[in-house]
């Protein structure tokens, strides 16, 4: 057992140990990204307001976290702590790198026409905390992670860790759906539509009842629901990653060229081909997970 040195009811490796050092570093850049921006730098569109709600909410939890740990509330709380801390740290870590990468993209130029030089480089230095932050939570998840041969909660394994990655893959999928992506236009398309919705949904009920301490309630062990949920979501996944192009890029039903005549950000070749690539990503993905469930103790 560690010893509280804060008292009986403080646990100072919260902010101590080199988990809690990583944690006081995302709060320290995730709080100084975002007053940047919004002090000077600015940000506008669905894409700022993306990125400034990434550094908000993960400043938020992240404190949440800290004074839990801190003051042993979380020890009050009706969850699993270990697969909460740990599913949150993986998802911070992909929408804190995809926020670094979005907000210099549009928002940071050389020249100071037509914002000030001020406002230029305050959107320069919140960049660089936006990729610190990223690194902060990267740093998190490695020393979370768990060991080869450890029994440890299921979320901070390679197989818990790629459910949150396969289940932000798929909003990116959603996200290029919705972007003029026309899959209404054949029944294959929709039935491509119909995998990623089902596996996106089974992945994230795979996690909360794992955040939740409720496996349980499954009416099979959860190693096996896990593998059987998995081996069906490759399949699934196979099927997608063959219609999915057929029916997009071939001369037949779609276009193996991006059109001419379309619009930059409106194009849906261009969305077609971002659900294309990811489809695959997400399939292997599983393969991977598939592979790691076999060995898993937790």
């Amino acid at each position: 057992m560690m010893e509280h040195s804060g008292g009986p009811y403080l646990n100072t490796a919260a902010v101590a140990s080199p988990v809690g050092v990583a944690r006081l570093l995302q709060v320290v850049f995730g709080c100084t990204t975002f007053s940047l921006v919004a002090h000077q730098g600015g940000f506008s569109a669905a894409y700022g307001t993306f990125c400034m709600f990434v550094w908000c909410f993960c400043f938020a939890v992240t404190a949440f976290i800290m004074i839990s740990e801190f003051t042993h509330f979380h020890s009050c709380l009706r969850i699993s702590w270990g697969n909460f801390t740990a599913a949150f740290a993986m998802l911070a870590t992909l929408t804190s790198i995809t926020a670094a990468v979005i907000y210099p993209l549009y928002f940071v130029q050389s020249d100071c026409h037509p914002i000030s030089c001020k406002v230029r480089d305050f959107r320069i230095a919140a960049s660089v905390f936006a990729g610190l932050l990223f690194i902060a939570y990267a740093v998190e998840v490695f020393l979370t992670r768990a060991k080869s041969g450890q029994v440890t909660n299921y979320m901070a394994t390679v197989s818990g860790l790629l459910k949150i990655v396969q289940a932000f893959v798929a909003c990116i999928i959603f996200g290029a759906l919705v972007n003029e992506s026309q899959y209404s236009s054949h029944v294959a398309t929709q039935w491509c539509v119909a995998v990623y919705s089902f596996c996106f949904v089974l992945t994230v009920v795979v996690v909360a009842f794992n955040v939740t301490g409720r496996t349980a309630m499954l009416p099979c062990p959860f190693e096996r629901f896990v593998v059987i949920y998995t081996f069906m979501a490759i399949l699934m996944y196979v099927s997608a990653a063959v219609i999915w192009p057929v029916f997009c890029f071939d001369s037949k039903h779609g276009s193996p060229r991006r059109p001419y005549q379309c619009s930059q950000g409106k194009c849906p070749w261009d969305s077609q081909l971002v659900i294309a690539i990811f489809t695959y990503v997400n399939l292997v993905l599983y393969i991977v997970d598939l592979a790691y469930s076999q060995r898993i103790r937790f």
